[in-house]
């Protein structure tokens, strides 16, 4: 089965055929660096990391090209309002969403363009336009002409006749119709400012990306992704100034859900943002991650607390078969080959990225390997453990696996310290077992379980883990 991916424009699956064959290019619109990071702003990251994972895993060479828009209404209120450089605070989120990115290990993109990197790509776009008679120019502002574009609307379904004036420059009289948008910004004091043809100004928000992904990936590529959020007005634009200047664009328009607290899209504005920083604290960078890529891509994920520590429990279920199968079996080095993936599994990602039905055939895997741990099948157990890491690592949760395995060796100390004190209640309670003193022998046994340590006694001795297996 080949991959199969939700196409927002045709609003229907279809089977993706790259452009140029063994090839795939991805554009991701990145972060607006106005504010830190929070995990509803990280999982457009995390998933299209997936996506990036399942393409190179597929044999595709990608290249991917995420943004980051330096320069922004937002992010020169916020310097204004904090008494400091617009430019400073672009720098400053910058380095909180490539840490945030970095510690959910999310794969660096082949090129991650800032939008003050590229004024000229830009102004080169705006010239091809006005040229065509899809812009035009008023005292320094550049507007797009969107009754000049017939498709306008296509993406988001809706008729312009029933949009409303746009956001970006709303009550502009001199605008030949309510909804034509922003391109360029006429320079305002104390503003930043670049040169044009046009006067001096800066960026609308939506050329940035259009003129980054030509530089980049062409004037044709394969998948352009952003969050549902974006699709109006930010995507809609993008298409009919790209496709205006002659330029086939994205083929596949890719687009994931929100995060959501009490059924909002969580959001700086709603007072109820969880900023990745702090949510690190509750749980590990990589249970944290598990959580984001569990659901499909294309789902809401109503976020919570004890929804959050259930999936890390979950994970921890899944590394503990692992490491208990990397003992028993004496697996020196996992296989992370293609091979060692069930069938089941890649029909689940080839399925649009079907990640929770990936993610059963990976429980379902685990409990086979734990069965054969129970009845010491040392051979079935290094290949569920292999089958299992392969499949993480498509996910990018395999623990053996970078960030998470130098991240991870404080865990691996005390892991091993726990187990040592483990094992000598386990010794003890073996000792009262071999006296027949049951009641020390079930008193220790309840201890551990309190403890949340569950044993198991097998044909191959007793084990502990943490919790009930999956």
């Amino acid at each position: 089965m080949s991959l199969r991916l939700y196409d927002t424009a045709t609003r229907g699956v279809r089977e993706f055929v790259p452009l140029e064959p063994g090839r795939a290019s991805l554009y991701l619109c990145g972060a607006t660096v106005q504010a830190a990071p929070h995990i509803g702003h990280i999982r457009s990251g995390v998933n299209f990391d997936v996506l990036t994972r399942w393409l190179t895993a597929s044999g595709y060479a990608v290249t991917f090209c995420r943004n980051v828009t330096d320069i922004d209404d937002k992010i020169i209120a916020k310097g204004e309002a904090e008494g400091r450089p617009w430019w400073a605070v672009a720098a400053e989120f910058e380095r909180a969403f490539t840490w945030a990115y970095n510690v959910l290990g999310c794969t660096p993109p082949t090129v991650e363009p800032r939008a003050t990197g590229h004024v000229t790509e830009m102004i080169e776009l705006m010239q091809e336009l006005i040229d065509a008679g899809h812009a035009y120019d008023v005292d320094g502002d550049v507007y797009f002409d969107v009754r000049s574009f017939s498709e306008y609307g296509a993406l988001s379904g809706q008729r312009p006749d029933d949009m409303q004036a746009a956001g970006d420059s709303a009550g502009d009289s001199r605008k030949r119709d309510p909804r034509d948008f922003a391109l360029w910004k006429s320079t305002k004091p104390g503003e930043p400012s670049w040169p044009t043809p046009w006067g001096a100004g800066r960026p609308g928000w939506h050329l940035e990306c259009s003129a980054m992904a030509g530089k980049y990936l062409g004037p044709s590529f394969d998948i352009h992704g952003g969050g549902l959020d974006l699709i109006f007005p930010h995507h809609e634009n993008e298409i009919a100034q790209s496709k205006a200047a002659g330029r086939g664009f994205a083929n596949f328009w890719l687009h994931n859900a929100w995060v959501t607290t009490s059924g909002e899209k969580m959001s700086k504005s709603l007072g109820n943002s969880l900023l990745v920083r702090e949510v690190v604290r509750r749980v590990r960078p990589v249970e944290l991650r598990y959580y984001l890529v569990s659901a499909h891509y294309r789902s809401m994920v109503e976020f919570s607390f004890d929804a959050l520590e259930e999936n890390a429990v979950s994970f921890r279920r899944i590394e503990g078969f692992l490491q208990r199968a990397r003992t028993e079996a004496n697996i020196a080095e996992p296989d992370v080959k293609p091979a060692a993936r069930p069938a089941a599994f890649d029909a689940a990602m080839n399925d649009d990225l079907g990640v929770p039905q990936a993610l059963a055939v990976v429980h379902d895997t685990v409990r086979e390997g734990n069965a054969a741990l129970a009845r010491n099948d040392v051979a079935a157990a290094a290949h569920a453990h292999d089958a299992v890491v392969a499949m993480l690592d498509v996910l990018g949760v395999n623990p053996y696996a970078d960030p998470w395995v130098s991240a991870g060796s404080d865990d691996a100390a005390l892991h091993d310290a726990v187990d040592s004190l483990i094992g000598g209640l386990l010794q003890a309670r073996a000792d009262a077992r071999a006296a027949k003193d049951w009641a020390t022998a079930d008193r220790i046994r309840d201890q551990l379980s309190e403890a949340g340590i569950v044993v198991d006694d097998t044909a191959g001795g007793v084990r502990w883990s943490l919790g009930n297996e999956s």
